[in-house]
């Protein structure tokens, strides 16, 4: 997959990520495609499986609604940080040997996790579940590029499509079901048997190679160092500001402060290092780095839906989390049609465009929300899921066929980890910026409807008295107690339609950061003008 004048643009990263494997043939070759995109799917999954039964996670284990956060929070604090280390450390203890441990161990704490007494015990094992399983998804990615052939790319990006795109959006799903009928601690047994089948397929597919321990000591371990820190500041931050009210907080100012530091110090780094633990230098190639913008806003996007509708299907309808889950199948079945019919939509137009046909449904299906009201519920959803559903299903493929294309194999590691990298980072920003946006705009909509509401107003003072008369009919003997409650229902009321109008507006924002990534997918260049790569 490299390219002459590609390779010759670009120095090498000596901590990219090499496997420590040729490239695999025929049945062999795909046995270890699919198990390393199995692993990536549940590693996703178990994001948003979890979430949708916080609520009942906490309850068992003795936890506050703020503190239960940390359930989650702990979780994507060490994916996100463990994902471009990835790279470096396959080298270090081959392939085979990185992937299957942190493969075991993803299980094994996985189960853990539902023995938890205590919140303390249920952070610490989602931070080693997660530390583990965040090594799954990188490694998917690079071994989709460093082994299949051009030609078969297109179908391994497809497969590795299923894991970000499907997973997160089948999760509330799959996590609603197993909470209301069998119990939260399901949702981490439900990892055992796709496990274990993913651990037999990379077993019997993945060749033996000598571990390189010498390579520690050459590793680059300040830009290690402030990574770590800067990422786990930044994603505390993002998770933890909107409940801590962001810069009002000491805490969160402090965290700020690190994350800017340490994250300048690692750009900087990186930049001068011999050995740097990823080559920031691909995101000045034009279409790796219009590919990672684009990336980055799908997942704002993608997360963000995903956070937004259970929390207006509680919030507004009432709906426990397997109604939630239900609604929500419609953004992740047909995706499961979808999704293998993208590489022939890649063989048959350019691929770009595919993207951006994507985009645009991905987009309008956001846009389909934004005169929503008290009655929106699943009936009235269910058009706006199936056209995300498919705009979802048509971009992440091609995208990042296009971005990677060129890319040499020594910079396979370090594209995987930024790629990555940065859509769940896209995903935090999203959550944390759209809780944020959610509660201001609802702020401004109950000011404007309070004001408007006024015991002055005839149509108000009617109001009152038809619902006065409709609670003395219905049981409330003291006048003025009836006037009182008609007053609190029409507060009510008024607080209930803010909210409405806070989510249209939410998901109005979401169709906006779709269409900028849009914008910077007509940006990209054809992928054989780009240097012949992944896609073709």
């Amino acid at each position: 997959m490299t390219s002459p004048s590609a390779a010759g643009t670009m120095p090498t990263s000596p901590a990219g990520p090499q496997p420590a494997t040729a490239p695999l043939s025929g049945l062999t070759m795909w046995v270890a495609v699919i198990g390393s995109t199995l692993g990536a799917f549940m590693a996703v999954l178990n994001i948003q499986i979890v979430n949708a039964s916080l609520a009942d996670i906490q309850g068992a284990i003795g936890a506050g609604v703020d503190d239960g956060g940390w359930i989650s929070t702990s979780y994507l604090i060490a994916e996100i940080v463990v994902i471009p280390l990835t790279g470096w450390l396959v080298q270090v203890f081959s392939l085979r040997r990185y992937l299957l441990v942190n493969a075991v161990l993803f299980l094994f704490f996985s189960v853990a996790c539902a023995f938890a007494a205590n919140l303390e015990q249920m952070i610490v094992l989602r931070a080693v579940q997660g530390f583990c399983g965040g090594v799954l998804i990188p490694l998917a990615f690079t071994i989709t590029l460093t082994f299949l052939p051009k030609a078969k790319q297109p179908i391994g990006l497809a497969l590795f499509a299923l894991s970000a795109t499907f997973a997160p959006a089948i999760g509330p799903t799959i996590g609603g079901y197993l909470t209301e009928n069998w119990g939260w601690q399901y949702i981490f047994y439900v990892n055992l048997v796709p496990g274990a089948v993913m651990i037999a397929m990379l077993w019997i597919s993945l060749e033996r190679s000598p571990m390189r321990l010498g390579l520690l000591a050459q590793g680059d371990w300040a830009g290690i160092a402030t990574m770590a820190i800067g990422l786990a500041a930044l994603q505390t931050v993002l998770e933890e500001g909107n409940k801590d009210d962001w810069f009002g907080s000491p805490f969160i100012v402090r965290l700020s402060v690190i994350a800017a530091v340490g994250l300048t110090l690692f750009i900087w780094i990186e930049l001068t290092t011999a050995r740097p633990l990823l080559n920031l230098r691909l995101l000045l190639r034009r279409n790796f780095g219009f590919g990672i913008l684009a990336n980055c806003l799908l997942g704002f996007a993608l997360y963000g839906s995903v956070f937004i509708l259970p929390l207006y299907l509680a919030r507004i309808q009432g709906y426990n989390s397997e109604q939630i889950g239900m609604v929500l199948a419609w953004t992740g079945l047909p995706q499961l049609v979808l999704i293998p019919l993208v590489p022939r939509l890649m063989q048959r137009f350019d691929a770009r465009w595919v993207i951006a046909v994507g985009f645009a449904l991905f987009a309008a299906s956001n846009f389909m929300n934004i005169h929503m009201t008290a009655d929106y519920a699943s009936d009235q959803l269910f058009w706006p899921n199936v056209v995300r559903a498919v705009g979802q299903a048509l971009v992440l493929a091609p995208l990042s066929a296009v971005a990677t294309a060129g890319i040499e194999r020594e910079n396979a590691g370090s594209a995987s980890a930024l790629f990555n990298m940065m859509r769940n980072l896209g995903g935090a920003v999203g959550i944390a910026a759209l809780q944020t946006f959610l509660n201001k705009r609802e702020q401004y909509h109950s000011n404007i409807l309070t004001n408007a509401v006024s015991q002055f107003d005839e149509a108000t003072r009617e109001r009152i008295a038809k619902l006065t008369a409709y609670f003395l009919n219905h049981g409330v003997s003291d006048p003025a107690l009836a006037t009182h409650k008609a007053i609190v229902a029409i507060g009510a009321r008024v607080r209930q339609q803010a909210n409405v109008m806070a989510f249209s507006d939410t998901f109005y924002l979401l169709g906006a950061a779709l269409v900028v990534a849009l914008a910077a997918v007509l940006l990209l260049k054809k992928a054989d003008a780009a240097g012949g790569g992944g896609a073709h």
